[in-house]
């Protein structure tokens, strides 16, 4: 599949503007200025976006972000929707698209649905010139490269009698980026992976690295073990996540405070102190993606007991979000129905505009499934996403706040706690840990409560507003 080939890479193309593929393409293009970087995309909204004048608008919110933009924009870095020219004159191609859970047919509800991967292969094939190495930068399941390879081949073998047909390496360089802090994740990574079978197209793509990346932080595996690692990776730290939860669950009801619990376990250097903040569950778009692959392939290759026990991290997240729901309800004498309860945060965590998986979904469709009335506030995501994401019609105003069965949402915090009934931090906003509670207090209803899922509020200034008070983890 590969032939000899000594030319410099120049021009990079990354098929897919999101949340990977944006924020990476626009490091790359700061740390390698003698590279020209095209990242493109179907959705021409989103190539509009990424193009437009206000950086505060861009479609991914990374902190540091805009600024890179604006540096590098125009520049060596180019956001386009014409996929066939800029694949036609790239010499490496990265493959940044979304990998969705199969709603359908075989492996529904755990596999990847690799349509758009496949589609993005064929494009490769059908416009690609001269020798190109493919980049698997998409979260794939084990042995995704095998279906590249073979499109890409097949696409080889219909070329008949043309000297300049073209050639291809695929490399799999998973990205280990926690959003929120993806710039600096970028910048200063843990640690670069990249699997292939030529080790002429790796050290391409580690030349690129060595820009910034010292040498000693690049491993090379086999193509198989790298997209291993990255849905690992993300298992065990989904993993600790879900532990910390379980025993957040156990201090309530023993009077421990898991905050103690967390900085005793975490002074083990076995241990470290890392993913052991109690919340209410992991989000985003790879944990649980990545664990239900991982529980497909061990029931492919059959190993139901490696299956349960990684799907039982699943469950019991999806048990904790339920059972913060319950616990509101419990608290507000066992009803919510016609109660308004401020919603604070609905990304999966601060400083990112991203919701997928976030804890706030379920939690939200939990609480209006008991009739409760939401206001909910986010500094960041849009509307229309919220509105996506709990699959509901808003016809409310926003600021009539006196409404039945249904939510509302507001970018400012100026009315949210009016008449509310309940306060509920769902995000770590850093503005949440400000908030003067002795105000707030008078806004809302008798007696009023704060539901604290991230820790940050102070309990003292809380209590003393004569508010009361749960917080994630806390017994005591």
């Amino acid at each position: 599949m590969t032939k000899e080939n000594k030319s410099k890479i120049t021009k990079i193309c990354c098929i897919g503007a999101g949340y990977v593929g944006g924020p990476t393409m626009v490091v790359f293009a700061d740390k390698c200025p003698h590279i020209n970087f095209y990242v493109v995309d179907i959705n021409e909204k989103k190539i509009e976006a990424w193009n437009q004048d206000d950086l505060k608008k861009l479609p991914v919110y990374e902190p540091g972000l805009d600024q890179l933009v604006k540096k590098c924009r125009g520049n060596n870095l180019f956001f386009s929707s014409d996929i066939e020219n800029n694949i036609a004159n790239s010499d490496m191609i990265f493959i940044s698209v979304n990998t969705p859970t199969k709603t359908r047919g075989i492996g529904a509800g755990k596999a990847s649905n690799l349509m758009y991967v496949e589609k993005c292969a064929r494009q490769v094939a059908m416009y690609a010139k001269n020798h190109t190495i493919v980049v698997e930068k998409s979260t794939l399941p084990v042995r995704t490269a095998e279906v590249i390879k073979t499109i890409l081949e097949e696409a080889q073998d219909s070329i008949q009698n043309n000297p300049n047909k073209p050639t291809f390496d695929v490399l799999s360089n998973p990205e280990f980026l926690s959003e929120g802090s993806a710039i600096k994740d970028l910048n200063v990574p843990d640690r670069v992976l990249i699997g292939g079978e030529s080790e002429e197209a790796i050290n391409k793509l580690c030349e690129i690295y060595k820009n910034w990346v010292p040498e000693v932080k690049i491993l090379r595996t086999n193509i198989w073990s790298s997209e291993l690692a990255k849905l690992t990776a993300n298992a065990f730290l989904a993993q600790r996540i879900s532990s910390i939860n379980s025993i957040a669950a156990l201090c309530e009801s023993t009077g421990a405070d898991i905050r103690e619990v967390s900085r005793a376990i975490g002074t083990d250097n076995r241990i470290g102190s890392k993913f052991l903040d109690s919340g209410p569950g992991f989000g985003g778009s790879c944990f649980k993606k990545d664990i239900l692959n991982l529980v497909y392939l061990s029931k492919h290759f059959g190993l139901p007991e490696v299956a349960a026990f990684w799907e039982s991290v699943v469950e019991m997240n999806s048990w904790h979000q339920h059972r913060i729901s319950k616990l509101i309800v419990q608290k507000l004498f066992g009803t919510i129905t016609g109660k308004k309860i401020a919603i604070l945060g609905f990304a999966f965590k601060a400083n990112t505009n991203d919701t997928r998986e976030s804890a706030a979904i379920q939690i939200c469709k939990d609480l209006l499934e008991e009739g409760a009335n939401l206001i909910i506030h986010d500094p960041i995501v849009d509307e229309n996403q919220i509105k996506i994401d709990l699959k509901t019609s808003n016809n409310n105003q926003k600021t009539n706040l006196q409404f039945s069965n249904s939510w509302s949402f507001t970018n400012s915090l100026d009315n949210v706690f009016i008449e509310a009934h309940a306060v509920v931090i769902l995000t770590e906003w850093s503005e949440y840990s400000n908030i003067d509670w002795v105000n707030i207090a008078k806004m809302m209803k008798k007696p009023g409560w704060v539901f604290d899922s991230r820790l940050i509020v102070n309990s003292k200034k809380v209590l003393e507003a004569n508010l009361k008070l749960w917080r994630i983890g806390d017994g005591t």
